[in-house]
């Protein structure tokens, strides 16, 4: 019986340009719980190094005894406590609305497991502060998504001008070819940007 890694395997390898950069079968997809403070996280990080992303989450955590927080806690918490752990104004109302939202729309995990990833996309987004991008993340790596395409991530674009020489001079044009590209790599494209990115060594913190 074929494994699964080697169902994936089989289908990107028919891409014969993209078969030298799939040195071997990607770890797992996971499935994480806490998806909210997952979407919190990704906001704190975004424009951060890996490395003080990682300090300011952990003084997150600090806040509420090194345990994650329900989401009425984190909009019981000032604007000015989650400001004086390192976040911009704009991160701590992002934050204090993906725990609104959250609160409102009573989001579980389960509920947004239960969605496409175009529903999830549509969904998140109305957030103010969640764009595309990081629910894209969120689906491949907190929801385990296996066709997902991040067609704005910079280390995506980038790998694939130098994998398949494009030209990114004319902008739509670009974009059509990288989903023409990417088409083909369907239902697993998820696994194609994992490749992607280990390729460039530009994996994204999510």
């Amino acid at each position: 019986m074929t494994q699964p890694s080697e169902i994936y395997l089989l289908h990107l390898g028919k891409d014969k340009k993209f078969l030298p950069i799939m040195a071997s079968p990607l770890p797992p997809l996971a499935i994480r719980k806490n998806i909210t403070i997952r979407l919190i996280a990704s906001i704190m990080s975004q424009q951060l190094s890996v490395k003080v992303a990682e300090v300011i989450y952990k003084r997150f955590l600090a806040l509420y005894d090194g345990k994650e927080p329900a989401p009425q806690q984190i909009l019981d918490t000032p604007p000015e406590t989650l400001r004086s752990i390192g976040l911009s104004n704009a991160k701590v109302s992002y934050v204090h609305n993906v725990a609104r939202f959250t609160v409102e729309e009573k989001l579980t995990d389960k509920k947004l497991q239960k969605m496409d990833n175009d529903t999830v996309i549509a969904y998140l987004t109305q957030i103010k502060g969640v764009g595309r991008w990081t629910v894209e993340m969120l689906l491949m790596f907190y929801l385990g998504r296996e066709d997902v395409f991040a067609i704005d991530d910079l280390g995506i674009q980038q790998a694939m001008i130098k994998l398949y020489k494009l030209d990114k001079t004319d902008k739509k044009a670009f974009r059509e070819k990288l989903l023409k590209i990417s088409a083909k790599w369907s239902p697993y494209r998820t696994y194609a940007c994992r490749y992607l990115w280990a390729w460039k060594d530009m994996k994204p913190t999510a």
